[in-house]
């Protein structure tokens, strides 16, 4: 141990400890904030090369008109273009929750319609007033 400080000393750089519980412990000469920089910029590069996952959300009612579905639709095309995920939910105010079975004919209207742009990823399910369905987009 003695050895090596002395070394790392005349050389003008750090005596790092690379594992200290190996036995004997593990050390190596270098310069500790070149070490470090490296350590960052690798860091960074794998950040940057990560993509992170957009969900936009479209929110319907169980009587949603033609037009209106037509527009949300635009919407959810743009956004699975951009590489974005998609979450359409039917939102069932006070008594409109007697027409699920609308509001899942509205959802699979619209996973229909968006199949040349993405995946269906999960069908429709009720939870709670809503009911939700996920679109993934198509790899390019």
């Amino acid at each position: 141990m003695r050895d090596a400080l002395v070394k790392a000393q005349a050389a003008e750089l750090d005596l790092v400890e690379i594992s200290p519980n190996a036995s004997p412990p593990v050390c190596k000469i270098i310069d500790y904030k070149k070490f470090l920089f490296e350590q960052k910029k690798r860091q960074k590069e794998l950040k940057a090369k990560q993509s992170k996952v957009v969900v936009k959300e479209i929110r319907m009612g169980p009587n949603t008109e033609d037009h209106d579905f037509k527009f949300k639709l635009n919407h959810a095309k743009e956004f699975l273009k951009e590489g974005a995920k998609v979450k359409a939910y039917v939102f069932f105010k006070g008594r409109s929750i007697v027409f699920k079975d609308r509001g899942e004919i509205l959802l699979l209207k619209f996973a229909q319609e968006l199949e040349d742009y993405g995946s269906l990823e999960q069908m429709p399910k009720l939870e709670g007033k809503k009911m939700i369905m996920m679109i993934n987009p198509k790899k390019k």
